[in-house]
């Protein structure tokens, strides 16, 4: 075993050791030993360590090259290769279908992770990410507390939340605290004659100014006068006095498909 290296601070590192908070996210993603799996961020290896006892495969992606190098050094397996990378240029169609997501990873690349994942033309079939717990709780957010993050996964993916992991389990300890966060691909759209670009166009539109009404934001965000929205809103079956955060995936879908007849 080569000496542990520091956790680089700009690189959010911080590592886990914790064996019981390794096994919840192994048990999370119900790896098996047909899996081939994707690890974000390996770090030291401790969660490598039991992916590659149970999966078939792992490929670890690494964007630290210290710790890319001398991972293959810290877990000895026949079944693992290290990719020095950054995760969000990986090329997410060189893995095989049905491939899944296991990772511990800087709290600072969750929002771009689960875009890329999302939008990805070869996704996983589960992503099981270990995340800054105020984080995992707005993307697995109900309509009240949505926000476009929440909206991206749950149109994409059935959103559920796994084991907390308090700071002190981590080295360096973060200020917050983690959790677990479980992310099964849908495998059919939620919605029928869905067109995904037509109904984020809406949606970001809506969150463009979120401490407003829906009636001011999508005026502002579609550049359409009010007396527009208002009546699209009405056909739609919404309120046009609510606020983004208050709308459920399907009021979105609603709103796009209103959107779609009149322009």
């Amino acid at each position: 075993m080569t000496d542990t290296p520091f956790a680089k601070k700009s690189l959010g590192q911080h590592w886990l050791h914790d064996a019981a908070s390794l096994q919840a996210m192994c048990d999370s993603a119900a790896i098996t030993a047909e899996d081939v799996v994707l690890e974000i961020g390996p770090g030291l290896g401790t969660l490598t360590e039991l992916l590659v006892s149970r999966a078939k495969h792992i490929t670890a992606v690494e964007f630290d090259t210290i710790l890319s190098k001398t991972l293959p050094d810290r877990v000895k397996a026949s079944n693992l290769d290290v990719v020095s990378q950054d995760i969000l240029s990986f090329d997410f169609t060189s893995m095989p279908a049905g491939y899944k997501v296991v990772a511990n990873i800087p709290y600072y690349l969750t929002s771009n992770l689960i875009r890329v994942m999302s939008e990805t033309p070869n996704p996983p079939s589960v992503a099981v990410i270990l995340i800054q717990k105020e984080v995992a709780e707005r993307v697995a957010a109900a309509p009240g507390a949505m926000s476009i993050l929440s909206v991206t996964a749950q149109i994409y993916w059935e959103v559920s939340l796994g084991l907390e992991v308090p700071a002190r389990l981590f080295t360096p300890p973060p200020k917050v605290d983690s959790q677990i966060l479980v992310l099964k691909r849908r495998t059919a759209p939620m919605f029928a004659d869905f067109d995904i670009k037509t109904y984020f166009h809406v949606v970001k539109a809506g969150y463009s100014q979120k401490r407003k009404t829906i009636l001011n934001s999508l005026s502002g965000g579609l550049a359409l006068d009010k007396a527009v929205i208002k009546s699209w809103c009405e056909q739609a079956g919404i309120d046009p006095s609510r606020r983004a955060q208050t709308l459920s995936l399907e009021d979105w879908y609603w709103l796009s498909k209103v959107y779609s007849a009149n322009t």
